[in-house]
């Protein structure tokens, strides 16, 4: 992982290197603040008023530049609409080709100006961060406060570019005009739907859209996967993941994301049944769907550390394993033991490789389809998760084979392992190993040793290309730090858990403690489903599966309304917040408070608690990868292995409590079991509060 500073000096327009954050200098700074406050040389409220000075010194440089031009951009596109009008009366090809090219070249401008400010924003975004972590205080949370609300603020024409925003707009409508659209008449404004075939306008709208955090359905629903990625894509790894992709191999890590998430939920209707029929309380449903949740702890851990060396391994032994625990789960029947169940269910746990297809979509897969592949991801897991109740719904028949019980209960598990079986028969054939970097290095021969060292390291290369460097100003190497590229070690993933820990800011502490929440507030929700159902409304298998699968569709219908409008209207950190009160709005309406519990009450409050912790999911892994140590981007302890773990242990905690709760009785099982998420939900609304401004 290459430190930003580097990658800020390499990636400079030379040009406009003088206009740029002085990222070094900021770094010093904060390095030399902390040294004198250790020592007492110094106090805080100096430091926090001298480097808040030396920041809004370096926003107004990039601020008066950036508008700079905009006004040369501006009076370009204003002298070629004068030749457009003219060209209007008497029309020739040549010249309408000619004028395009001109308006094209206004447009590779404009996305140098836009490369100029995103690395201008993210480097202003790590400065505020390191100054936090370094000083123990939230400098970012009073300073976005104070800048962004003011009437005036140069922090938001970096962040929000409104007239950048006019810019595109006249290049695209000009564009258009002068494209041949087989007679029609119409602008870009009276069909907004109209794609405009032109890669450069397609360039510029994928810089804004990443400089402004635009979404769209597609990109909305790829956050739910946190497949982590670097902040400026480079060619060169695009081009080594184009050696290692297959499609096929794509699928088949989708397919057994589909499959795990089946295997999930496919018990939730009928384990407090298969509960009762072996001798235990129907509440023991709670330790039977969580055990699985119990081995994924551990399975994750290994999974994610196996994927640094192979893909086809570990995908094979969890496809034996899963094969094997669905075998036991169903046998546990007829050998009526309910610990061959849960040994079953622990085995299924074990075979969970989630890890490994988030691992081969963030490193095998071309950076153009990678967020089509993580919101493949996240389909397969929706999918899943209402084919399983679905699935159980169906299965409601019961006949013998020899000594061999199939039923409601044991017919789950004998599907999954013909499923399994299957799956396995396909993976041995079709999967193919991609090229591990060791393995790819003879590829890269004919680049120079430099060029080799920071391929290794993940080095990012520049968007637009810049001419060798000069020499710095007399600011620059005056204030050049010799420390300024820290040691190797600082800029490599972490080796440990605790080493993961201690890169987490507050920030993502709090995110992490947010998808703990939504995570218990769904498990409760889907795992005591069927005994609250059941002794509230008497609610048969069939329609416990019919409940839940409904839940479960509503996953895409709802992530297409949020990604494609709601998001594009809103603030990440405003959707966030809203949608935690409303899961605690929905868990504050499940509760058994009047004398009489009607099913309007159950499935409106439940359909309120999973669609708004649906929503929820979505923007807190997109905030959580923008606010997380790039160290955690890679490796085996990454940011996604530690949401799941986060997430896991949520539903470990949830079917425990169930388990717990129900020793008390199953009429009091419903509101003992909401009121740990009402809690846990309030805790996050408060820390979300306290960490607000730091999410901008």
């Amino acid at each position: 992982m290459v430190a930003f500073g580097k990658k800020l000096k390499e990636t400079q327009i030379q040009e406009w290197q003088r206009y740029y954050i002085n990222y070094k200098l900021m770094k010093k700074k904060v390095k030399q603040y902390a040294q004198q406050i250790e020592v007492g040389a110094q106090d805080r409220r100096y430091v926090l008023k001298e480097f808040s000075r030396m920041l809004d010194n370096q926003i107004e440089k990039i601020v008066l530049f950036l508008l700079e031009q905009q006004g040369q951009l501006a009076s370009r596109i204003a002298k070629l609409n004068e030749q457009q009008e003219a060209l209007l009366q008497q029309p020739e090809i040549s010249q309408i080709a000619q004028l395009r090219e001109l308006y094209r070249a206004v447009g590779q401008d404009l996305l140098k100006l836009l490369f100029f400010v995103e690395m201008n924003a993210i480097g202003l975004r790590k400065i505020l961060k390191k100054f936090d972590k370094r000083f123990r205080y939230r400098f970012t949370d009073y300073y976005v406060t104070t800048r962004a609300n003011h009437p005036y603020s140069q922090l938001q024409q970096v962040f929000k570019q409104v007239g950048l925003g006019a810019v595109v707009g006249a290049i695209s409508r000009n564009l258009a005009d002068l494209q041949d659209r087989q007679g029609s008449y119409l602008s870009i404004y009276d069909q907004p739907a109209l794609p405009l075939q032109d890669p450069v306008i397609d360039s510029i709208k994928a810089a804004v859209d990443r400089l402004t955090h635009s979404t769209n359905f597609l990109h909305f629903l790829g956050q739910h996967a946190l497949i982590m990625q670097e902040e400026l894509p480079t060619p060169l790894e695009d081009d080594v993941a184009d050696e290692s992709y297959h499609f096929m191999s794509l699928l088949l890590n989708l397919a057994n994301t589909f499959l795990y998430m089946v295997n999930t939920y496919i018990v939730v209707p009928t384990a407090d049944d298969y509960s009762l029929s072996l001798g235990a309380a129907a509440t023991v449903c709670g330790v039977v769907i969580g055990s699985m949740a119990v081995a994924q702890v551990v399975s994750s851990v290994y999974f994610s550390a196996w994927s640094n060396k192979s893909y086809f391994r570990p995908l094979i032994f969890s496809s034996i394993v899963l094969f094997v625990g669905n075998v036991l789960y169903a046998l546990a029947y007829d050998l009526d033991s309910i610990a061959v169940l849960l040994i079953g269910r622990l085995f299924c746990g074990l075979g969970s490789a989630r890890a490994v297809n988030r691992r081969y979509i963030s490193d095998c897969v071309p950076l153009r389809i990678r967020m089509q592949a993580s919101a493949g991801f996240v389909s397969a897991s929706a999918l899943g998760m209402a084919c399983g109740p679905a699935l159980a719904g169906l299965l409601q028949i019961n006949f013998k084979i020899s000594k061999l019980t199939f039923n409601q209960n044991t017919l789950p598990g004998w599907v999954m392992a013909l499923a399994w079986f299957i799956y396995l028969i396909w993976l041995w054939i079709s999967f193919k190993e991609p090229v591990r970097e060791t393995e790819a290095e003879n590829v890269q021969q004919e680049a120079s040793a430099p060029e080799n060292d920071a391929l290794e390291k993940g080095l990012a290369q520049p968007l637009l290309l810049s001419s060798e460097e000069k020499h710095h100003d007399e600011e620059g190497d005056q204030e050049c730090d010799v420390s300024e590229e820290a040691p190797e070690e600082s800029h490599r993933p972490a080796t440990s858990i605790a080493s993961a820990y201690r890169l987490l800011t507050p920030s993502v502490k709090v995110q992490l403690l947010i998808y703990f929440m939504l995570k218990y507030a769904m498990e409760i929700l889907l795992a005591e489903s069927s005994v609250v159902t059941t002794y509230y409304f008497s609610w048969s298998t069939s329609s416990v599966a019919i409940f839940l699968a409904c839940l479960g569709l509503t996953v895409l219908p709802v992530n297409i309304v949020v990604g494609s409008y709601i998001s594009n209207m809103f603030e990440d950190r405003q959707i966030l917040l809203a949608s935690e009160i409303i899961v605690g709005i929905g868990i504050v309406l499940s509760f058994h408070i009047l004398r009489s519990y009607s099913v309007p009450q159950y499935v409106c409050s439940a359909l309120i608690t999973f669609v708004s912790a649906e929503v929820l999911e979505g923007v807190n892994l997109s905030l959580l990868s923008r606010v997380m140590s790039s160290r955690l981007a890679r490796g085996t302890y990454n940011g996604g292995l530690l949401s799941t773990e986060a997430g896991t242990l949520a539903r470990v905690v949830a079917d425990g409590t169930i388990t717990l709760a129900g020793y008390l009785g199953q009429s009091r099982l419903l509101n003992i079991t909401l009121l740990p998420s009402l809690f846990i939900c309030i805790s996050s609304i408060i820390a979300t509060c306290f960490t607000y401004n730091s999410l901008f």
